[in-house]
C-alpha cells in the first residue's frame, strides 16, 4: 500500500517518528511536561499539576496501546521490555542511577531536550554526557565491568524465580486512577490535562508505527519499540559525529523531532526561559555532568528511561518496567529531598492549577 508514495517501509517509519517527536516536543515545551519536574514541585510547593499530567499520560498510555494492540493483534511481548534473560536487580540499580542523575540535573534526558531547544546551554551538557555515557554502556569502556551485573548468572536465575510477565491491566488502571484522584480531587482539572492525554496517545502511536507499518518492511528490521531518549540520544550523538544516513532510525528521528519541536514552540510561547537557573546553587554544570553520566549508565542498564520505562515499558504491563519507574521515582524523590534540605533544588516556576 505505501508503493505509490515512492519511499521505502523503514524511511516512512523514520518519518512518522521524526512527525511523534515534533508533537511530543511541542506538547512537552508548552506545558513543560517534566517526570523530575513533578517531584520538584510537590517537595517545594505541594503543587499536584505536574504529577497529575505524568499520571494521566500513564493512564492513557497503557489504556490506548492495549486497544490499539487487541485490534491489531500485536504481541506486546515480542518487545525488549520482555527479554528472556531479565535481571531484576539490574533494572532496578539502573533505575536508581537515573532517578539521582535526573534529579542532579534538574530533568531527564527527554526534558533536557526541551530545554536545550529553549536555549539552556547547560541542558546541552547533559545530553552530551547521557549520550557519551549510554553508548560508553553500550559498546565502550563501561560494557564490560557494567555486564558483570547485567549479565550476572546468578542475578538472572534469581529473577527467574519470579517470571517477568504483564500484569493486569485493571490493577495498573486501578492504581493509577486512584493516584490521578489524589493528585486532582477535582473533576475539572482532571479535564485540562491534555497534555498527558497527547503524550499518552503518543505513546500508543509508537508502537502501531514500529508494529504494524515497520512490521512490513524487507529492506531493513524496524525494531519493535515506542517512545525513548537515553540509547537514541547515543545513538544520534553518533550519528553526528560518523554521519552515515543508513544509521538514521525511529529512536533517532524522535529526538530530532523532539528538538526542533520545542524550539518551534519556544519561538511562539515565550513564557519560560531558563536563565534563572545559572545563579541558584544547586544547578551547575559540575551536576549536569554527573546527572548525564547517570542517567547514560542508568538508562542502560535499566532498558529505558523516565519515557522510555514510565510511559512505553508500562504501556506493554511487563512486570519489569513498573519495577524499573518505581525505582526511578523512588530515587528521584529521596535524592530531591536531600537536595532540598542543602538549598540545591531549583525552581524557576511555580506550576499550580488555575483554579
Amino acid at each position: 500500500m505505501y508503493e505509490d508514495i515512492g519511499l521505502e517501509i523503514y524511511e516512512i517509519v523514520n518519518i512518522l517518528g521524526f512527525i511523534l517527536g515534533l508533537a511530543f516536543g511541542v506538547i512537552a515545551q508548552k506545558t513543560q511536561f517534566c517526570f523530575s519536574g513533578c517531584i520538584k514541585d510537590f517537595i517545594l510547593t505541594r503543587s499536584t499539576k505536574r504529577a497529575a499530567s505524568v499520571i494521566m499520560a500513564m493512564i492513557v498510555a497503557v489504556g490506548v496501546t492495549n486497544i490499539v494492540v487487541y485490534l491489531n493483534g500485536i504481541d506486546l511481548t515480542q518487545s525488549y521490555f520482555f527479554r528472556s534473560d531479565i535481571n531484576y536487580f539490574a533494572i532496578v540499580l539502573g533505575g536508581i542511577l537515573f532517578g539521582i542523575g535526573m534529579t542532579l540535573a534538574d530533568g531527564c534526558s527527554s526534558r533536557h531536550l526541551v530545554k536545550f531547544a529553549q536555549g539552556n546551554i547547560n541542558s546541552l551538557i547533559t545530553i552530551i554526557f547521557i549520550a557519551i555515557f549510554a553508548y560508553a554502556t553500550t559498546k565502550g569502556i563501561l560494557n564490560t565491568p557494567v555486564r558483570y551485573i547485567t549479565d550476572n548468572s546468578f542475578l538472572i536465575e534469581l529473577s527467574s524465580l519470579l517470571a517477568n510477565e504483564r500484569v493486569s491491566i485493571y490493577l495498573i488502571l486501578g492504581l493509577l486512577l486512584s493516584l490521578l484522584w489524589i493528585f486532582t480531587k477535582k473533576i475539572k482539572r482532571i479535564l485540562s490535562l491534555y497534555d498527558g492525554v497527547l503524550i499518552g496517545l503518543f505513546i500508543a502511536a509508537g508502537w502501531y508505527i514500529t508494529g504494524i507499518i515497520g512490521l512490513e518492511s524487507i529492506e531493513r528490521e524496524i525494531g519493535f519499540s515506542s517512545l525513548s531518549f537515553v540509547y537514541p540520544t547515543a545513538q544520534s550523538l553518533e550519528l553526528f559525529s560518523y554521519y552515515q544516513v543508513n544509521n538514521i532510525n525511529f529512536g533517532i528521528s524522535i529526538v530530532f523531532g523532539v528538538v526542533l519541536g520545542a524550539f518551534l514552540m519556544s519561538k511562539i510561547n515565550k513564557r519560560y526561559s531558563f536563565g534563572c537557573t545559572s545563579i541558584i546553587k544547586g544547578n551547575n554544570i559540575t551536576y549536569n555532568m554527573l546527572g548525564g553520566a547517570l542517567m547514560g549508565v542508568g538508562g542502560v542498564i535499566s532498558i529505558g528511561c523516565t519515557v522510555g520505562q514510565g510511559l512505553s515499558g508500562l504501556s506493554t504491563l511487563a512486570f519489569a518496567s513498573i519495577l524499573a519507574i518505581l525505582s526511578i521515582m523512588i530515587s528521584g524523590f529521596i535524592t530531591a529531598q536531600y537536595l532540598n534540605k542543602r538549598d540545591k533544588l531549583p525552581m524557576c516556576f511555580v506550576f499550580e492549577w488555575n483554579d
